[in-house]
Formats: C-alpha cells, structure tokens, sequence
C-alpha cells in the first residue's frame, strides 16, 4: 500500500477514535478511573498476598479494598472540611483580595475606579449560579456513584477474564505474545500508579509541614490539593504552586511570607522530582515530554479534567500496544523519550503481527 494512502487511513481512523472518545465521554470516563482504581487495589492486594506472611488472597483483597477506599473517603472529608473553615473567612479574604486588585490598578495605571469582589458577584446572577453549584454537585455525586458500580462489577469480570483470554486466542505463539504484551500495559500502569502515589504523599507530606510551619491558613486542604494535582503531568505542580501562593497573596501582607511560601511549596517538587522520582520511575513512564504535554492537552481536550489525570497512564498503554505491531511501531518509537518503547522486547515481528 502507497505511504500516503496508509497516512491517510491512519488520520482517518484517529479523528473517529477521537470522536467516538468524545461523543461517549460520559460514560467512558467513569469506567476508565474505576478500572484505574480497581488496578490499585488489585495490586496492593498483590503485594500484601506476597510480602505479608499468613495473608491469603482472599483476605488481602478486602484489606487493599479497605485502604484504598478509605483513603480516598479521608481525602474528601479533609477536603470538605477544610472548605467550611475557609467558607468562615471570606470576610477576611474579600478585603485582602480588594486591596490587592485596588494595588493592581495603582501600578498598571488603569482608567477609572477599581472594582470590588462585592461588586464582581453583584454584576453575577446569584440565581444562575446557584443552579450551576446544584448541577456540578449533583453531577458530581452521580460520577462517584457510577465509579463505585463499575468498580464493583470489575471484580468478578476480572476473575473469569483469564479463561475468556484463553478461548479468543486459542493456543500458540500468538497467545504467548499477546499475554506478554498485556502483562507489559499492566505492569507499566501498576508502576507508574505506585510512583506517582509514593511521590505525591512524599511531596504532600514535606509540603504540608512546611506551610503548617510558614503559617498558611488551611495548609491540610492545599497539600491534599497538591497531592491530587500531582498526579497530572508537568501542569499540575506548577499549578499547585500558582494557587497556594495566590493564597499567600490574599492571607499575608508582607512580599516575604508570600515568597517563603512561593519557595515552600516549590523547593519539595523540584527536589523529589529530580533526585527520588529517576529513582523510582525506571521504566514506568518512558515518555518525552512534548509527548506528554501533548497528550495532555488531547486526553484533556477529549475527556476534561478525568482526561487530564488519565493522560499519562493512557498514553503509556497506547505506546506499549503500538510497539508491538510492525506497521506501528515507528510512532511508539516518536512517543518514547529514548527511542525504546518496549525495552523487554516484547514487540511481535512482522510476520507475528500479520497472522493476527
């Protein structure tokens, strides 16, 4: 087949991947971070089956379950408190934040009288916003609960998968290399969820002790937000910097304190991110970074805020599967950041691709 023609398919066939993506969004979404939570789960019953004695896989399961889910409950509920305790000093922050637009305005130069946060809300429908609050909330609550059905239906289709494997692919070397190609995606997820976990607590930890020390109001709810932000590639550190020093800018009067935080909350990133995290990742997120700040913006384009969490785990598992067909491989290699997608050497050789 002419290179173009095959160009052609190829662009075709990914502008109606992406719009099937979209279009199914709703529904997709859900099922996609359940299967990331189940994934976590799984393993860290695993780990717990192997490496704590006298804990069968029937006890390891409810135990991972248990700490997974509760962790995540406790998030929320740190979050949701700390929300009311911030809600109590708006007074507060209202009267900083007009100052701070009032100074703004002085140093710009800008034309007329600087605008109040009381007079921005004014200007707002209070009525339309609060059905848009109701909405988000009630939509929100429906995402969670289907994340939870999902993920309580994966267990048992997870169990008879093995067999079902089995029967579609018959026997033979083709089996073999498909097995391996899917213990490959499963492995480079479970990694990259165990570093990114590992990294995200040790930044929120160091992060939280060091805004507690710097005497930033609410430092528990902004080192949760960083530990979730964390967990979008490139953007979302530097995100979490740029709220919690707004913050610093509204609670602090003095430029010291808002770059003592500025500092605080950066110095842990950069040092976990440069001298633990290459430690750690090996392997598990083998992907440049205009690749990632790409896929980025696509999954985050396609699927919102869930894209944005998803983009490196998913990215990472086009990759792998890409790189085991021979008419694909050339853009695993594009994705890589050193030119090995698949650094086992799992890729299926050409003749093995094409009897499939």
């Amino acid at each position: 087949m002419d290179w173009s023609v095959r160009a052609a398919i190829w662009m075709i066939a990914i502008g109606v991947i992406a719009a099937v993506l979209y279009l199914l969004r709703d529904a997709l979404t859900p099922f996609a971070l359940a299967l990331i939570l189940w994934l976590a789960i799984d393993s860290l019953a695993a780990q717990l089956d192997k490496r704590i004695p006298y804990t069968p896989r029937w006890l390891a399961l409810p135990i991972a379950l248990v700490l997974v889910l509760g962790m995540v409950t406790l998030i929320g509920w740190v979050v949701a408190a700390n929300l009311g305790g911030m809600a109590a000093n708006l007074p507060v922050y209202e009267t900083r934040l007009d100052q701070l637009i009032a100074q703004i305005y002085a140093s710009l130069n800008l034309p007329g009288h600087p605008p109040t946060l009381a007079n921005m809300i004014a200007r707002m429908d209070p009525a339309a916003a609060a059905t848009q609050v109701a909405a988000s909330a009630q939509n929100l609550a429906s995402y969670v609960a289907f994340i939870l059905i999902y993920l309580a239906f994966l267990f048992p289709a997870a169990a008879v998968m093995p067999r079902k494997f089995n029967a579609m692919l018959g026997r033979g070397e083709a089996r073999d290399a498909a097995r391996a190609v899917m213990d490959r995606v499963r492995k480079s997820m479970e990694r990259y969820l165990w570093v990114q976990t590992v990294v995200s607590l040790m930044i929120t930890g160091l992060t939280y002790v060091t805004l507690m020390a710097l005497g930033l109001q609410n430092a528990l709810f902004w080192a949760f937000l960083i530990f979730f932000l964390n967990f979008i590639p490139t953007v979302g550190p530097a995100i979490a910097i740029a709220l919690v020093t707004l913050v610093a800018m509204v609670q602090f009067q003095g430029f010291e304190h808002v770059a003592s935080v500025f500092v605080g909350v950066s110095i842990w990133p950069f040092l976990i991110g440069n001298l633990v995290m290459p430690r750690l990742a090996s392997e598990s997120l083998n992907l440049s970074a205009v690749v990632m700040l790409l896929a980025l913006a696509i999954w985050s384009a396609i699927w919102g805020l869930a894209g944005a969490f998803l983009a490196a785990p998913l990215t990472v598992m086009l990759m792998i599967v890409l790189a085991q067909f021979h008419d694909t491989r050339w853009i695993a290699i594009l994705l890589s950041a050193d030119g090995k997608p698949t650094p086992d050497s799992l890729h299926l050789s050409k003749s093995e691709s094409g009897s499939n």
